[in-house]
């Protein structure tokens, strides 16, 4: 009998569980699943009565509409390296595509598309085609390669030509990549709409790599939603999980490490605050103070509709796409991130509009609709958009307000009290400007490892940050192997 198989099986016999993962969100189940796999006991603990936290779908307003109270549509998610090589469809999870990702209505009555063909969004785009072209085609030789290295931290990848490609357009900045590249209107929108999705200013470096990637995504796959509400994600990861022999243990609201049963390692799906508090003294005072300086960023105010109809688009192409990204031109959408980021409010803010139950018929009765809105406000906002929102929709779909038959607004202590994990409102985990692209939540080489052998971290404030594609979990549960593989632990 070999000393390691020794260690481990003496490890073994200490502790209750190998793995506890504290938090449900999809980071944390993938990291429950990976470590599952691995053939180690995991334990998951949630405050909620049930595993869904970021992924929760519920009846808000009316019976019969099924609205996703955070996350709505998952192009990452179908996408991820790790969560689409897993059984999920065979735990029941279905995904319903729209026929076109996302779409960028313009003042004048057209809407430029994000559809799968490079060819056909390229054409759209006038005397911007070829460098539209030339800018994605070389990405997509082998997307999902290239896709893997950027979901992750900082590593050797494995598509060095394609991932220096991309990095070197990365390194700029939203803004100064649409005026380098493409002539106005169509094209600089189109790449405005994609990179309002970092909840950044259009000015910082490195911001053009979420529009990059969004679009990207785009021509992988038509932006999905999960078929019955986003709830059927974590649904089917839990099924999957259990099937594995894991265990769940919800309605546990874990205020310090002494509430847990005995582990070699404790995992954490939450925000740096909350690790703050829940680890105390078992993390060193310089790590923790670190943590507390963690940004944040800006945060969300998010609208929930009971429709009579379709949004009325004035460009029609605007009901085949999941996603619609309201906000005119490359100026006006720079502006409105800007003003999040510096704690005002936008008068004409960006708005994310999600259309689920124009292709999933689970959503709302026969002939009804469900509407699902957000915009960029400052941190722990309490200022009502309701009308701003409104008026944004309205302005590219006249006739929106009419179709109302009811709203509920979420302000950023809403969203907060639903999901401790987003601070102040932020949906992300965190800023990913400069000083946190590479080093959230601090700077580290293992950035989910923390001093303490035993806790890692694998919330949406570790690389590579926000969305549900649960990239987060697997690479802190990857961390976690090797120190349970050790035996020191």
């Amino acid at each position: 009998m070999s000393f390691g198989f020794r260690a481990r099986l003496r490890a073994a016999m200490q502790y209750d569980y190998d793995a506890i993962v504290i938090g449900s969100g999809p980071n944390g189940l993938c990291a429950a699943v990976a470590l599952a796999q691995a053939g180690h006991s995991v334990l998951i603990t949630e405050a909620r009565d049930t595993l869904e936290r970021r992924l929760r779908s519920a009846e808000l307003l009316q019976q019969g509409y099924l609205h996703d109270v955070c996350s709505a549509v998952h192009p990452l998610g179908v996408l991820s390296p790790y969560m689409r090589g897993l059984p999920l469809e065979q735990h029941g999870l279905t995904w319903a595509y729209p026929k076109v990702s996302a779409a960028h209505p313009l003042d004048d009555g057209r809407a430029v598309l994000l559809s799968r063909s490079v060819q056909e969004t390229a054409a759209q785009l006038g005397v911007d085609e070829r460098a539209y072209r030339r800018l994605f085609e070389p990405l997509l030789r082998e997307p999902e390669l290239l896709l893997a290295d950027l979901l992750g931290p900082l590593s050797i990848p494995r598509r060095p030509i394609a991932f220096t490609r991309f990095g070197l357009r990365a390194l700029r900045s939203t803004w100064g990549l649409a005026h380098g590249l493409f002539e106005p209107p169509e094209a600089r929108a189109l790449f405005a709409g994609c990179g309002a999705h970092a909840i950044l200013p259009f000015d910082k470096w490195f911001t053009a790599a979420v529009g990059l990637l969004f679009c990207l995504t785009g021509h992988m796959t038509d932006w999905p939603m999960a078929q019955g509400g986003s709830v059927s994600i974590a649904r089917a990861l839990e099924s999957y999980f259990r099937s594995l022999g894991g265990e769940v243990r919800t309605g546990m609201h874990v205020r310090a490490l002494s509430q847990l049963p005995s582990s070699r390692v404790v995992l954490f799906d939450l925000a740096p605050r909350q690790v703050i508090e829940i680890a105390g003294d078992a993390l060193p005072a310089r790590y923790r103070a670190r943590l507390a300086r963690y940004n944040y960023g800006p945060a969300v105010f998010k609208l929930d509709y009971v429709l009579s109809g379709k949004i009325p688009w004035r460009a029609p192409q605007c009901a085949e796409a999941s996603t619609v990204h309201v906000g005119g031109t490359l100026p006006e959408i720079a502006r409105s991130e800007r003003a999040a980021w510096d704690g005002q409010v936008a008068e004409a803010p960006f708005v994310m509009v999600c259309q689920q139950s124009h292709f999933d018929a689970t959503r709302a009765p026969a002939g009804k609709h469900t509407g699902y809105a957000y915009c960029h406000v400052p941190h722990a906002s309490d200022v009502d958009m309701t009308s701003a929102v409104e008026r944004q929709i309205e302005r590219f779909a006249p006739g929106f307000r009419d179709l109302i038959v009811e709203r509920r607004a979420w302000f950023p202590a809403d969203i907060e009290r639903e999901n401790a994990a987003c601070v102040g409102g932020v949906i992300a985990g965190g800023s990913a400007d400069l000083t946190q692209l590479f080093t959230r939540p601090v700077a580290r080489l293992d950035p989910y490892r923390t001093p303490n052998p035993r806790l890692f971290l694998c919330g949406a404030s570790t690389p590579p940050g926000g969305g549900v594609h649960g990239m987060c979990g697997y690479h802190a549960a990857h961390s976690a192997l090797k120190r349970l593989r050790s035996g020191r632990v």
